[in-house]
């Protein structure tokens, strides 16, 4: 029998209508306090461990991990010796390679990591991102057919291509081989590639299912190093140095930060911190960011401005920019990444607005619909997965965004909840013939339909995911890995917590509870509507706080009205860099009122 979660602070309601629990039942705390035995961490990292799934004989290699300890063979992927058997004579021939990316960061990382990788042996390939309005995801028969009419006797697509069958027979009727490097989920019915690598194919038992593309393509050319030296060949190339793109479509392809991809973000974020990529440190600059890169600053700093290409400009200017080694036009491409991104936002808040007024209004007094699927025709396709990540924030159940096109067409985006299978879901919707195009992985999928079928798609995931959605929703209390006072949140703690991570995806950052603090000199700042305040106890303890788009909820309506009040905050840690300073800053996900 299943123990209930203890409830934290008495807490069963918060601002947000959430209860308060504690992360840990009695079996994790026992073995959070075997943990701190055992290794002498300290009684709080020990509750951090303890409250992801790490086993006492696990807790060294959490904190500690690496690619030898952590990376199978290669060869454990299906096809991956005759996909690195292939890179590798078309690099032994000389022969002409053609990438064909996704337009996210994910697939920018991709076709970076390849491109540099044959910068290595002289080779230049052709890239093509496709444009996300007009071409669309994945290769086209269009595409396919100019880059083999410029000369290419291969082509490599990434982040796409498993599901690409016409594009890809096309292709290979014209006498080129084409391999696949995806990770996105499939059916059983494979593109007819020369090989193709996926760990989310249904013949594959790699375990490797929670690697991004990138972290795939990096198996790759681990694989194809090899083959190369079996051909006797020296002097290759040294693949530890591209981990800090394998980092960057980690964290922002938002997969699982556990196992593998743990010692690819922690030893990539070594890389990215050197500053040796042009590409890179222009981003890091045009960004403003402060201090050492961590994974906050990839996933809503650098990740942003490269996918605002994709988005709303030139998809090739990611791709370009991280595989170029010229500083003077990396420092241009960045800037017009950044001109990008700001208007990117400008499109965002529009469409933000218009979204939740509609999902309020379906939504009414009552339960409303499992899933949101909402459409407009003043949503710019770029942003519509934006917009769904805010709808299912805000509402909390998965939500799609369709951008609705002049001839009916619509183009849209979902983005799901943990325990809320999206992708399998809309392949399902393929199969049955109720949506045209469509795609993606557990948290995230893209759909082509027309505006005659949204009613028909809604009331398809309403049946198919309603009953995850309430279990998902149901299991959503705040979960709280230990109780801190303003005064215990120390620069000392910060960073012994920090080797716990990287946070993210399957690693979720530790949520501390505040008990009987205050909020002092609430204020509104910067353009998405944040809260910044100072959090303070009653020994005069202070700590800098902000609540990211409060503003004009309940969370930043309490703050903004009952902030002197003696409340229960709950929120996570991270380091500011202030004028080259650390300072320990406080980012609040939750307030409850002390019970009576």
């Amino acid at each position: 029998m299943t123990e209930a979660p203890r409830s934290f602070l008495d807490v069963t309601q918060s601002v947000t209508g959430r209860a308060w629990v504690d992360r840990l039942d009695a079996v994790a705390a026992r073995n959070a306090s075997a943990i701190s035995q055992r290794s002498g961490l300290p009684d709080i990292l020990a509750r951090i461990l303890a409250g992801r799934g790490v086993g006492i004989d696990e807790a060294d290699t959490w904190l500690e991990p690496t690619l030898r300890a952590l990376m199978p063979d290669p060869s454990t992927l299906t096809d991956m010796d005759a996909l690195a058997d292939r890179i590798a004579r078309a690099i032994a021939d000389n022969e002409s390679i053609a990438l064909f990316g996704d337009y996210d960061v994910d697939g920018a990382c991709s076709c970076a990591l390849i491109t540099r990788y044959l910068h290595h042996f002289g080779l230049e390939p052709q890239v093509h991102i496709p444009d996300r309005i007009f071409e669309g995801y994945g290769p086209n028969v269009a595409a396919m057919d100019k880059l083999i009419d410029a000369g290419a006797s291969l082509i490599i697509t990434l982040d796409c291509g498993t599901t690409s069958d016409g594009p890809i027979a096309h292709a290979r009727q014209r006498g080129v081989d084409v391999l696949v490097i995806d990770h996105h989920l499939s059916d059983h019915e494979l593109a007819p590639a020369t090989a193709l690598v996926n760990p989310n194919r249904p013949d594959d038992i790699s375990r490797l299912s929670y690697l991004c593309a990138a972290g795939v393509t990096f198996m790759v050319l681990v694989a194809v190093n090899r083959a190369l030296r079996q051909r006797g060949d020296t002097g290759l190339p040294d693949l530890l140095q591209l981990l800090d793109l394998v980092a960057l479509a980690t964290i922002c392809d938002v997969v699982p930060l556990t196992g593998l991809n743990r010692a690819f973000v922690v030893r990539g974020l070594e890389i990215a911190r050197r500053g040796e990529k042009p590409g890179l440190a222009a981003l890091a600059l045009a960004a403003r960011i402060n201090g050492p890169l961590n994974p906050y600053h990839l996933g809503f700093l650098i990740g942003p401005r490269i996918n605002a290409g994709g988005r709303i400009g030139d998809a090739a200017l990611g791709t370009r920019l991280l595989a170029m080694d010229d500083e003077h036009q990396a420092l241009a491409i960045a800037a017009r990444l950044d001109e990008l991104n700001s208007e990117r936002q400008r499109i965002e808040v529009d469409a933000v607005e218009e979204a939740c007024a509609a999902a309020e209004a379906e939504i009414g007094t009552g339960e409303g619909p499992p899933v949101l699927v909402l459409a407009s025709a003043n949503w710019h396709p770029g942003v519509v997965g934006l917009v769904a990540a805010r709808l299912r924030e805000r509402f909390e159940r998965p939500s799609f965004a369709i951008a609705l096109n002049p001839d009916g067409t619509g183009t849209g985006s979902g983005r799901s909840m943990p325990g809320v299978d999206l992708g399998s879901a809309v392949i399902e919707a393929v199969e049955t013939g109720l949506l045209p195009k469509g795609g993606g992985h557990a948290m995230a999928a893209g759909i082509s339909l027309r505006s005659g079928e949204i009613g028909m798609f809604r009331a398809f995931l309403a049946e198919k995911l309603g009953a995850s959605v309430s279990r998902a929703r149901a299991a959503s209390a705040l979960r709280i890995d230990a109780a801190l006072t303003a005064r215990g949140a120390t620069i000392e703690l910060l960073h012994g917590i920090e080797r716990a991570g990287p946070f993210g995806s399957g690693n979720p950052s530790p949520v501390f509870a505040f008990p009987a603090h205050r909020a002092r000199y609430p204020q509104i700042v910067g353009k998405g509507g944040h809260v910044s305040f100072t959090l303070t106890s009653d020994d005069g303890a202070r700590l800098k706080a902000i609540a990211f788009r409060a503003a004009g909820t309940a969370l930043g309506d309490m703050l903004m009205r009952d902030g002197d009040q003696t409340l229960h905050f709950a929120g996570s840690l991270s380091m500011d860099h202030y004028q080259g300073r650390e300072q320990v800053q406080f980012r609040l996900t939750d307030i409850a009122r002390p019970p009576r």
